[in-house]
């Protein structure tokens, strides 16, 4: 399956703090920690580093994306995920 795919579908939600969850649509899920990149020395960062704002995330166009336009590509998120082990797959995925 190609990341494109894979990545066609996907749920995202806040769980606190920096951390969010997604469920892409090859079934894989994880967490990941966005704290570290909220510091970065950025304006459009700048409002992601209150947590009651960065909660305010959605999806548009399968990217998640904040009220101020800022977005990430999910394709990257599967790829760092997938290579920190943060995925988990279910039983029927390859």
């Amino acid at each position: 399956m190609s990341v494109s795919a894979r990545l066609r579908k996907a749920r995202v939600k806040h769980i606190g703090g920096h951390r969010l969850w997604f469920e892409f649509s090859d079934g894989s899920q994880g967490e990941r920690d966005f704290a570290e990149l909220v510091r970065k020395d950025r304006p459009v960062l700048q409002p992601l580093r209150e947590p009651a704002y960065f909660a305010r995330v959605f999806l548009q166009r399968g990217a998640p994306t904040w009220p101020n336009g800022f977005d990430l590509a999910p394709w990257a998120i599967y790829d760092e995920m997938e290579r920190e082990n943060a995925l988990t797959r279910p039983p029927h995925a390859a």
